[in-house]
């Protein structure tokens, strides 16, 4: 192929801002917790379903395919009767869990001091 034929898509960032752009997507409800759950190997939708209880199909459904999208998570579809499908992380999926482990634990670790911060705050501040 000529180099004439090649067509040049422009690349937009969503957000100018790297930190905001990847923190609005990781930083929901589930992504980190399907992420946790994927570190452990491929897996098909009905097994995370199980491993996240209170997550709705739905939810996994839109959650999974932001992931797929942003490139941590890679879908694959199996032309089988039933169709399977397998979800893994890719390579920036598995780069992201050492900073997520940190992030979790940093959690973990000051969980009870936010939760006494905001007790007080409340109590300061009449009950908001």
């Amino acid at each position: 192929m000529s180099q004439e034929n090649l067509v040049s898509i422009p690349f937009v960032f969503e957000q100018p801002c790297p930190i905001r752009d990847v923190l609005d997507r990781i930083g929901d409800q589930w992504s980190l917790l399907i992420l946790q759950v994927l570190e452990h190997g491929t897996m098909r939708f009905s097994e995370i379903e199980r491993a996240i209880t209170d997550i709705s199909k739905q939810m996994l459904s839109k959650t999974l395919r932001r992931l797929e999208e942003d490139g941590f998570v890679r879908r694959t579809l199996y032309p089988e009767v039933p169709p399977r499908v397998e979800y893994e992380l890719t390579d920036l999926g598995r780069s992201f869990l050492v900073p997520m482990k940190r992030l979790i634990a940093w959690a973990n670790e000051n969980h009870r001091a936010i939760c006494e911060a905001r007790g007080e705050y409340g109590v300061k501040n009449g009950g908001r």
